[in-house]
């Protein structure tokens, strides 16, 4: 590397320059004055010494430039100026160093690159040469020396000029692509504001005064919405802006001087713009204001956003698609239509939560068990979506299967939590199951981490559920158990999921306080009970969670319909006369209750068959109970022996064995179950003609 070259360039370097050119300016005016001057030898005229050894120290310092050769008189030609008007030596180039001031700070302005700030001339910028000057000589390739002049040997000046030429190679790479991009930036400063609004793809209108006449429409305007006349105002010759509703927002921005945008905005289709859309499409308009000296205007920008606009539509499509598929999905797992026992009438609700596609698990359903009694469930599968929904509708096919052993509340849960775990363990589930019995006026019931159930009497008073209640299911290890609420004539309870209750902002306890407080005041039939409490709650369709609600009313009956509800009981002691008196009460009950003569036979069998397998396979203490509904005849028998009876094939040689048989071929439907206090109970159902 030309060390001289590089230290020439630094600020210490070119005050020293400075101070050496000076003198020589000095030296050489007094010499020019003074017209001395010597030969030396070889034909060269030649300064004096002092002035020579200062032309030597001067091409030393300024980087290996060899001294002046001779130049004509001072006053025979005017002084070169270099950029920082500082006159140039008589009989010498101008440097590209010399316009350096002369208390120089920073090297060399940064407004354009070094390369074009030396391309102009060889003294920069503003330099100019005197007329009469001499190129200062070198003896380096590429240059001649001097006319008359022979470069001296030995002075090294032809080892700093191709210094020179390498560094000057290396700073033109370096400079080359800061050159061409301040050339494109040059470019582009130079554009018209007219050519450089025609340039841009998108749709731009400059309208000036109170009437918004056009000053500038560019070429994408023109071929969406066809040419516009230069002068005209806006309102009648750009329809599609009062159209779209803009000319008010161009009236605000020019009065407040802030820019607006309006997002999205429909427009038809142009059938007679050349290229105009055959197809609506979409434009985002921002309106900015422009003031000049003597008027005010507005610059519309429109740019085209209607692929984002088909995109997003296209989006929502597919997510309301799914969501349809998912709340269809979520329904069939739920029961269409619900079974209406013969002692309540019931009423469900479910409504999914939010606008999108993940619904969550919450399930319901209502198992009339058999002997008048009704099993209500009501659960909720944590967390949204498909897999929620599926694990939701396995649970609710468990248990109908599980009602189906009219096992107690507490050991159908006990099941359900082993289920649960198996279908799948990341998956956490809340249920209630709830058995009402008519002929004890109760509601049975078991919790596993479920809110609690809510039961209103005929007065208003509303009781809480809040014992019995074990861990969620799914979650093992854990033996649930039953309780018992009251449910007399004329009380309703309801049975509902988190979603009614819960809120982000506030304790689950108050949901549930101003549940019972929109209980207590919601009368009506269960549909009813169901919307008020939906209402008082704030249910809507954007409701952020679902909803289940199941409430069941055990109605007070008076007048004709009491009539159609009967009970008569027998106790037995056992022996040998239980099984007369028990047919004798049968035929004595079913004739009061006028029932027909064929009926009141298969009546009298029923108890006979039920007493007598309960003579031989049970123990004391026994009794037959007589029931009738409005749509059936239920006869069962309980005793204190716990093994239930299963119907078997009785061979002709046997003398027993075809009682449940016999039961199952009359009967319309027959059944068994264990009783709270250690027992068992058998029973059957005969379906009355005309019943509703």
């Amino acid at each position: 590397m030309n060390f001289t070259r590089w230290s020439a360039r630094l600020p210490g370097t070119q005050r020293r320059t400075a101070a050496a050119q000076a003198a020589i300016k000095a030296r050489a005016r007094s010499a020019g004055t003074s017209g001395s001057g010597s030969d030396d030898g070889n034909g060269t005229t030649r300064r004096g010494g002092a002035a020579g050894g200062t032309a030597d120290g001067e091409a030393e310092a300024g980087g290996g430039e060899p001294p002046a050769g001779p130049t004509a008189a001072p006053a025979a030609a005017p002084p070169a100026t270099s950029g920082s008007d500082r006159p140039a030596l008589p009989g010498r180039a101008a440097h590209p160093h010399d316009d350096v001031p002369d208390n120089p700070t920073v090297p060399a302005a940064r407004s354009r690159p070094p390369a074009a700030a030396e391309a102009g001339s060889p003294a920069g910028p503003g330099a100019e040469t005197a007329p009469d000057s001499v190129p200062a000589p070198a003896s380096g390739p590429g240059r001649e020396a001097a006319p008359g002049r022979e470069a001296a040997p030995g002075t090294g000046a032809g080892g700093d000029a191709g210094g020179d030429a390498g560094g000057d190679a290396e700073a033109g790479a370096g400079t080359a692509s800061d050159e061409a991009g301040w050339q494109r930036r040059r470019a582009i400063d130079a554009l018209p504001v007219r050519a450089l609004l025609g340039e841009v793809p998108a749709l731009a209108a400059v309208v000036h005064g109170p009437e918004h006449r056009i000053a500038f429409v560019n070429d994408a305007y023109s071929r969406v919405f066809g040419p516009r006349p230069t002068g005209a105002a806006a309102r009648e010759a750009l329809p599609e802006l009062v159209e779209l509703g803009l000319l008010p927002l161009m009236d605000q921005v020019r009065r407040s001087s802030r820019p607006r945008t309006v997002k999205s905005r429909r427009v038809p289709p142009q059938q007679g713009a050349p290229g105009g859309r055959r197809r609506p499409g979409y434009y985002t308009f921002t309106c900015t204001p422009i003031s000049t000296s003597g008027d005010s205007g507005v610059l519309i920008f429109a740019a085209d956003v209607t692929d984002q606009v088909e995109a997003a539509e296209r989006l929502r499509a597919s997510e309301r698609r799914q969501r349809e598929a998912a709340v269809t999905l979520q329904r069939s797992l739920l029961p269409q239509e619900l079974e209406q026992p013969d002692d309540l009438r019931v009423a469900a609700t479910y409504q999914p939560g939010g606008t999108d596609a993940a619904v969550g698990g919450d399930w319901y359903d209502v198992i009339t068990l058999g002997a008048g009694r009704t099993a209500l469930v009501i659960g909720d599968v944590m967390g949204r979506g498909v897999r929620a929904a599926a694990v939701m509708g396995q649970l609710r096919t468990a248990v109908r299967a599980y009602a189906r052993l009219d096992l107690p509340p507490h050991e159908i849960l006990q099941l359900l939590d082993g289920l649960a775990a198996e279908i799948d363990a990341s998956q956490i589930a809340t249920c209630v199951y709830a058995v009402h019995d008519p002929n004890e006026g109760c509601l049975s019931y078991a919790s596993a981490g479920h809110v609690p159930i809510l039961v209103r009497d005929a007065d208003g008073t509303v009781l809480r559920a809040t014992e019995h209640t074990g861990p969620p299911l799914g979650t093992g290890g854990w033996l649930h158990t039953s309780g018992s609420l009251p449910l007399p004539e004329g009380a309703t309870a309801v049975l509902y999921t988190d979603g009614l209750i819960e809120r982000r902002d506030a304790d689950i306890d108050e949901g549930v306080a101003a549940l019972e407080h929109a209980f207590a005041g919601a009368t009506g039939s269960p549909d009813i009970v169901c919307d008020r409490l939906l209402r008082a709650l704030g249910i809507t369709e954007d409701h952020d969670d679902d909803v289940a609600l199941l409430v069941f009313q055990h109605p007070a009956r008076t007048g004709p319909d009491a009539e159609l509800f009967h009970n008569a009981a027998l106790d037995l002691l056992g022996g040998t006369e239980a099984a007369p008196r028990a047919r004798a009460f049968a035929s004595g009950v079913l004739a009061s209750w006028r029932f027909p003569t064929e009926l009141r036979d298969l009546g009298v069998l029923a108890a006979s068959e039920l007493v007598a397998n309960s003579l031989q396979h049970g123990t004391p203490p026994m009794r037959l109970l007589l029931r009738r509904t409005d749509r059936r005849l239920i006869i069962e028998v309980t005793d204190g022996d716990d093994h239930l009876p299963r119907r078997c094939r009785a061979e002709p040689g046997d003398e027993a064995g075809r009682g449940i048989s016999i039961i199952a071929t009359i009967a319309s439907a027959w059944g068994s179950r264990r009783t709270p206090g250690g027992g068992k109970s058998v029973w059957c159902e005969f379906a009355l003609p005309g019943g509703r």
